[in-house]
């Protein structure tokens, strides 16, 4: 239920799917303490003249506190991050919380419907990477900036203290779990979350983490391995990530969060491995395995099984992703290596290279 003040900013469009209310705006001081709220969010119309609906989550805690804006699958084929939402908001109880979870587990609908990691509404024309046209205009004549703009303008941004994006890596590669940070702030709440690397980024025009953060909303990127999958333990790592930025935050109380398992390992820069010719790749290194300059990682064969091209790493550092399909046209990314460039300052907090590489 609602608790509805005289100006009530949260729209209800009167509507309901499969039961649940349907929103034009959410703002959730409008909404009931103490309880989980689940709208459905009209962003926009599509071509026949139906919604294309985004699921929300609203834990509102018993208590005042920050708003924690969590989002995932703006790419629709990223789905690590939908299932960590699933279990942070059936998890936390907001009879203990101070202040809101908003989760949006799931932003773009036609790319999920698609599995597709564009906008991709689905008439044969190319889609639009709806995490580089952030905040979006809601004047445009293009669709996906329009979608963007309600997104943002209208659930999005008046509804975050501080913002995690949750994605994976996109269709045949791998990340580990890997967070891009562009702020103090933001390299804090990356370094709460545990992954395995930071890469202190200024980041890109147009994605949430970046918009946020020039909106004066800490926020970050955070990539969890793999997409087209649910995999229990990076989402399980990120659920205990989650709970630790709610316990700075004050959302929840010390206690309730596993400590941090390690260090990450930190950097400013990446190095790319590419392909010269076509064939098949093999790869020589894993995710998280430091390398150093002229080490052989990979090699590429012929159809007959000749090794045709040998590569090896431009920079000593950590890889930092891989591809996981072996055939490789030319001029494809292999892997990355992340490093520290030499004329940056060094990190406040020296990184430790972990005693084992693991892949998550």
């Amino acid at each position: 239920m609602l608790a509805l003040p005289v100006q009530a900013q949260t729209v209800l469009t009167g509507d309901r799917v499969d039961g649940t209310p349907v929103i034009d705006k959410l703002d959730v001081a409008d909404l009931a303490a103490g309880q989980v709220h689940r709208f459905w969010f009209r962003v926009t119309d599509n071509a026949i003249g139906q919604g294309w609906y985004v699921p929300v989550v609203v834990v509102r805690g018993a208590k005042p506190g920050p708003k924690l804006l969590l989002t995932a699958a703006i790419h629709g084929d990223e789905l690590n991050g939908v299932d960590v939402i699933h279990r942070i908001v059936n998890r936390v109880d907001p009879a203990t919380l101070s202040g809101s979870i908003v989760a949006i587990p799931g932003l773009n609908t036609p790319g999920l419907l698609h599995h597709s990691r564009a906008f991709t509404p689905g008439d044969g024309r190319d889609g639009e990477n709806l995490n580089r046209i952030m905040p979006g205009d809601p004047k445009s004549t293009d669709r996906a900036d329009r979608y963007a703009a309600r997104l943002w303008s209208q659930l999005m941004r008046p509804n975050a203290d501080t913002a995690i994006d949750l994605h994976t890596q996109s269709r045949g590669t791998a990340y580990p779990i890997y967070a891009f940070a562009g702020s103090p702030r933001a390299r804090e709440i990356a370094e709460l979350i545990g992954p395995d690397m930071i890469k202190l980024d200024p980041g890109i025009r147009g994605t949430v983490e970046t918009e946020m953060l020039k909106s004066g909303v800490p926020a970050i990127t955070l990539e969890l391995n793999r997409p087209e999958m649910f995999d229990r333990v990076v989402i399980g790592r990120a659920v205990d990530g989650l709970l630790r930025v709610m316990v700075d935050l004050k959302m929840l109380a010390p206690g309730s969060a596993p400590p941090r398992p390690k260090d990450p390992i930190v950097g400013d820069s990446l190095a790319t491995v590419k392909t010269s010719r076509g064939g098949y790749a093999t790869l020589l290194v894993d995710l998280g395995d430091a390398v150093t300059k002229g080490q052989t990682v990979a090699t590429l064969a012929d159809p007959f099984g000749r090794t045709i091209e040998t590569l090896t790493a431009p920079q000593a550092g950590w890889i930092s992703s891989i591809a996981t399909d072996p055939l490789r046209d030319p001029g494809d990314t292999l892997m990355r290596i992340l490093y520290t460039a030499p004329s940056a300052a060094a990190p406040a907090t020296p990184p430790r290279r972990p005693t084992k590489a693991t892949r998550p």
